[in-house]
This record gives structure tokens, sequence and C-alpha cells, in this order.
């Protein structure tokens, strides 16, 4: 079975941490548990007047991309309540072009080794 992964655009992330809430509420997790985090990047000045800053939303040890979900049809939860949409599910081949095709993005591959 092929591995399956997140890739991030966190080029679009907003910070809204609307995965966190969706992947906590879907794994009834207590509020100090998170399959998914956010992680803020900056803000600093890496050139004359040009800032770093950006939220790469990061999936945990826990994040098992929603296996009862996904085994359904469904996305994970993260992924459909994304209200970025910069978060995209499935096979890490196809995801890896996709990344190819565009800078400021993050695969994830949560379940390597698990599979």
């Amino acid at each position: 079975m092929e591995a399956h992964g997140l890739l991030i655009d966190y080029e679009w992330c907003s910070g809204c941490h609307t995965c966190e809430t969706a992947c906590q509420m879907e794994h009834g997790m207590p509020k100090e548990q998170f399959g998914i985090k956010i992680s803020e990047v900056g803000p600093w000045e890496y050139a004359p007047e040009k800032w770093q800053y950006a939220y790469v939303p990061i999936p945990t040890d826990q994040c098992d991309l929603c296996a009862a979900r996904t085994a359904e049809g469904k996305l994970p939860t993260c992924v459909h309540h994304c209200q970025a949409k910069c978060m995209t599910y499935g096979s890490v081949s196809e995801l890896a072009k996709k990344l190819a095709e565009k800078p400021k993005q993050a695969l994830f591959c949560p379940t390597s080794g698990k599979e």
C-alpha cells in the first residue's frame, strides 16, 4: 500500500488554528494534545525591507491522517475544515509532483513506517 501524506502550502496558511480544533474534536483529544499544531515562523528580517513571517501546520506523532475517515473515502478532518484550503491529502508520489511545482510548501508523511 502506498504511503499517504499532507502537502501544506504554507504561503496561504492564515494561522487560524481550525485544523488543530477539528483534529482535537474528531479524536476526542484534551486541549493540551494535538494531532496537528500550527507553528509560527518569524517574523524576522532576512534582508533590507524583506521579512519572513509564516504559519506552518505540522502533523504531530499523534496524527494518523484520520485513518477511520480516509478508510471511508473522506478527507482527514484537518484538510476538510481548513479555511484557507492550503492542505492537500493524497499519495506521497502525487503530492511530491505538486511539491515540485511551487515553492513554500511542505510535504508531511506522518504514517511513514506505520503502514
